[in-house]
């Protein structure tokens, strides 16, 4: 839990990709999602979640091997952040599937 208090203090990201993941489950028990949604809305979060936290600690290594401005360690936080993005982009995806129903 320590790894998680510490994204949490340090990441902004984290606390807005938290709330956004609340938010998704209090829809979900609003709209009564079925057994199979429940499933692909929490890998979906869990999936997020973890991602910004392994971005988290490879940008954090990145700064203690190299402090100084690196073109290598810039484009290892650029695809890092890509990442991040291309995990939350399909949980938006996917989240839109599943609630689309209920709009």
């Amino acid at each position: 839990m320590h790894g998680v208090r510490t994204v949490w203090s340090e990441e902004v990201n984290f606390r807005i990709e938290l709330f956004v993941g609340l938010v998704v489950v209090v829809l979900g028990f609003y709209f009564k999602l079925g057994l199979i949604e429940w499933v692909i809305v929490v890998e979906c979060i869990t999936a997020v979640l973890s991602a910004e936290m392994v971005n988290t600690a490879i940008e954090d290594l990145c700064n203690k091997v190299q402090p100084n401005t690196d073109p290598v360690i810039g484009k290892i936080k650029d695809t890092m952040g890509g990442f991040v993005f291309i995990v939350a982009l399909g949980a938006a995806i996917v989240g839109i599937l599943i609630f689309s129903k209920y709009f």
